[in-house]
């Protein structure tokens, strides 16, 4: 069974809209499991302080090495297959490449960061893999964790209706994804294309190619660029 294990300071947070549509169906059938784990349990002193200023002087506070660790080695054994990731803006780009990679995993162990950072000692010790949702700043990692595991148990055999429905989305083969269309045939003046009402399969695939294509190339230069690499 595919595991999820977070470290957060804000437990409460899941497992959110995780707990709904098919990742909620998900979790109710066992395909998955969520655990939480808060990170403040092993804070210092009468206050669990979990945070102190950032050595060498500057704004914010930094999440301390040593009650991050605790957490960790409390809950997760060396031994735990799971990637262990740190949800940062300063990550390496996640790409449905590495979902799918983690999709195939035991699971993962997801820390959410807080406040500037994480003391980087704990980063090094034990071996968190950083990982980034996009070119911006959030509160915390929380948003970012639910974005990964969603993406992940989407994937996971049984959870989506038909397992082919994965195979065609944008990022799969390098392209975004086509555009759809239903009924009703007609709406606003608007119809839908003559060729995906024609039957014809063979003509249908290569429209949706086309448009695939066409929508990557205005949209995602970056991506056109790599399908164009020989």
């Amino acid at each position: 069974m595919w595991s999820a294990t977070v470290f957060t300071l804000y437990p409460e947070m899941f497992p959110g809209p995780l707990a709904h549509s098919m990742a909620g169906t998900a979790l109710e059938k066992r395909y998955w499991t969520l655990d939480t784990k808060n990170i403040r349990d092993h804070g210092l002193g009468r206050h669990r302080a979990v945070d102190d200023t950032p050595a060498g002087g500057g704004p914010g506070m930094v999440l301390r090495a040593d009650v991050l660790a605790a957490s960790l080695d409390a809950a997760i054994e060396p031994s735990d297959p799971r990637p262990r990731l740190l949800m940062s803006p300063r990550g390496v780009p996640l790409t449905q490449k590495m979902v799918r990679a983690f999709s195939k995993m035991p699971g993962v162990v997801i820390v959410c960061g807080r406040f500037e950072g994480v003391d980087e000692r704990v980063i090094e010790s034990r071996t968190l893999e950083e990982v980034s949702i996009g070119d911006y700043i959030l509160s915390g990692g929380e948003i970012a964790a639910l974005t990964l595991i969603d993406a992940c148990v989407r994937l996971l055999p049984g959870v989506m209706g038909k397992d082919e429905s994965g195979h065609e989305e944008s990022f799969e083969n390098g392209l975004l994804e086509y555009p759809h269309y239903t009924r009703p045939r007609e709406w606003e003046g608007r119809t839908i294309p003559d060729v995906l009402n024609s039957g014809n399969h063979a003509r249908i695939a290569r429209w949706r190619l086309e448009q695939a294509q066409k929508l990557t190339r205005e949209r995602r230069p970056d991506l056109w660029r790599k399908v164009e690499e020989p």
